[in-house]
């Protein structure tokens, strides 16, 4: 499923295919899996949403997920989490069923107003309905028909109904955690932090820097790093730096010093140690490993 684009970047879409303005007034979009995937061969390439968060509701499968290169074939009910910037790809059968639930950022903002930081959907995560596919059946049927309609208190019905959606999510993500991660003042501090990360990554701002704007000391912002995640602040910012050189390695032609520019390094030798240091292996012995798994 693999597929090199043009040098600059991934493609960003609003919808899949669609670079053009969000086609509804809405903060949200839902369409079934065929109505989109029939248009396309059942194949949905490699691409990417700028401010997009996106659930994909596998009801009935097969259906083949790809997440930042990693390939994993459904077969069951499952809802895959797509936070924005995640580049992702599916490939379906004919008779795969389900739905794609799109979330404008300011939307989601909104949706943390009321339920608090929803972590859940910061990292992609795939996540098996089990007994509760018929309940989400209902919800997500509810959601289309609400969506295609115009009733009376149209989007307080589809917000009430995300909100549910949105619980169930988040349960299944905290089902695994450990307790000390479901502190919600260290996480909202974690949360801002990753959200300086995504912004300003490509800086090479210093963990003090992103610490005095999120009006912390470095050493607490570190310890409070290790213990949510079991990583410095440091790592944490060059894992993000490694996955975006990762992304463009895979999916771009940018040669490497291109892509050292791009990542805001100072020259493509620093940008080869930096990458070697972190993986084992040199930018093009990646990216050639990557191209001999595609094939």
């Amino acid at each position: 499923m693999t597929t090199k684009t043009t040098p600059a970047s991934v493609p960003v879409f609003k919808l899949y295919g669609e670079e053009q303005a969000w086609p509804t007034p809405d903060l949200l979009h839902c369409e079934s899996i065929p109505a989109r995937s029939r248009l396309h061969h059942w194949e949905i390439q490699p691409h990417r949403h700028a401010d997009l968060f996106q659930l994909l509701y596998v009801q009935r499968g097969p259906a083949l997920i790809e997440i930042e290169g990693q390939l994993r074939e459904v077969r069951e009910a499952t809802i895959q989490v797509t936070p924005p910037l995640c580049v992702h790809g599916f490939r379906f059968s004919e008779n795969t069923e389900g739905y794609v639930l799109s979330l404008g950022a300011p939307l989601v903002a909104q949706l943390e107003e009321q339920l608090g930081p929803l972590r859940v959907l910061t990292a992609p995560g795939c996540y098996p309905v089990g007994r509760d596919h018929r309940h989400l059946n209902t919800l997500f049927a509810t959601l289309q028909r609400e969506y295609d309609a115009s009733q009376p208190s149209r989007d307080l019905m589809l917000h009430s109904l995300v909100n549910v959606l949105m619980v169930w999510i988040s349960r299944r993500g905290q089902e695994n955690l450990p307790p000390a991660n479901r502190d919600e003042r260290y996480g909202q501090y974690l949360s801002h932090f990753i959200r300086l990360v995504e912004a300003h990554y490509r800086e090479h701002l210093t963990v003090e820097t992103f610490a005095h704007r999120l009006g912390l000391s470095s050493v607490y912002l570190n310890n409070l790093c290790r213990r949510l995640t079991g990583q410095t602040a440091l790592q944490i910012i060059h894992q993000r730096l490694l996955l975006e050189a990762k992304r463009n390695l895979v999916y771009t032609t940018m040669t490497i010093s291109q892509l050292s520019d791009h990542l805001g390094f100072s020259d493509p030798a620093y940008f080869s140690r930096f990458f070697r240091r972190l993986t084992g292996i040199s930018p093009q012995a990646f990216r050639q490993a990557a191209e001999q798994r595609s094939r």
